[in-house]
């Protein structure tokens, strides 16, 4: 039986977006001749692509999907895509957070995740301009007794000091513009986790919203270290702005989605790539 054949649904999924990504489009022949599956098989496949928005299927094959590089889905279109990848990933991300920390958390669906898991890291100082991220931990601070977070274990530790900076709201809800780069500028943290619209060898990190690229720049210089945290399909998606080289970023946590190749050339350009189920790897050198 070929690897293909052992490949995860959600691993030949990710295979055959990028044959569309990096073809212009497929042909439903060539995708079973190549993954060694069944013609029924890749067309289920595509079928959950188009579903997620990832591809528009054509007569006998799929192409990518024809969206403006400025156009930015809201948080609820976001939050249905890749949901178990997410989970995987805001839990490897979470462990790498040490108690008492002064953290930044970007907005997005992923940072969103991840904030449910850092409930359980006593003494946080969270800093975010997501206001979905914010009502997490308020939500948790109302529900727990004295105002004191629970902990795995049934132990109780300080609940965390959550900053949310003002600004403009974005469809995804975000907070950007002047106000919050302001403040965003006067704070320094030990570490920040980002969730970005698109990731990529020549486009670095880069979001379709201008205002909101501006604000990141500045999360990106006020911490010592950078964190992206992005499921698989956003490797080779650009967005309308940059706002970051690859250069700049210290680790990306995704998840097993990502094929092998792409892992291969971000372990080359990152000095930390971990992959949610999978052992933290290091680049050479890193």
């Amino acid at each position: 039986m070929s690897d293909h054949q052992n490949l995860l649904a959600e691993q030949r999924r990710a295979l055959i977006l990028d044959e569309v990504r990096r073809r212009g489009g497929v042909r439903v022949n060539e995708l079973t001749r190549r993954l060694s599956v069944s013609d029924m098989t890749v067309r289920r496949d595509l079928d959950v692509l188009a579903r997620q928005g990832m591809v528009e299927k054509v007569h006998g094959g799929a192409v990518p999907v024809a969206e403006a590089s400025s156009h930015e889905p809201g948080f609820e279109a976001k939050s249905s895509l890749e949901p178990g990848a997410k989970e995987s990933i805001a839990r490897a991300a979470a462990a790498l957070v040490a108690p008492g920390s002064a953290i930044a958390l970007s907005g997005g669906t992923t940072t969103f995740a991840l904030a449910h898991h850092l409930l359980d890291v006593p003494e946080l100082t969270v800093v975010t301009n997501s206001v979905r991220v914010a009502d997490v931990f308020h939500a948790a601070r109302r529900t727990a007794p004295g105002g004191v977070a629970p902990l795995a274990g049934g132990q109780h530790g300080a609940a965390a000091t959550v900053v949310l900076t003002g600004g403009v709201r974005t469809p995804s809800d975000s907070l950007v513009g002047p106000v919050a780069d302001q403040a965003i500028r006067s704070l320094h943290f030990d570490m920040l986790f980002l969730g970005v619209h698109g990731i990529s060898a020549e486009a670095g990190l880069s979001t379709p919203n201008l205002a909101e690229a501006e604000t990141n720049r500045h999360f990106v210089r006020s911490a010592r270290r950078v964190v992206v945290v992005a499921d698989h399909t956003k490797w080779g998606t650009v967005g309308l702005s940059s706002f970051a080289a690859l250069a700049e970023v210290d680790a990306l946590v995704t998840d097993a989605g990502l094929p092998a190749p792409a892992r291969a050339e971000i372990a080359e350009q990152l000095p930390e790539l971990v992959v949610a189920g999978d052992e933290p790897e290091s680049a050479p050198g890193g």
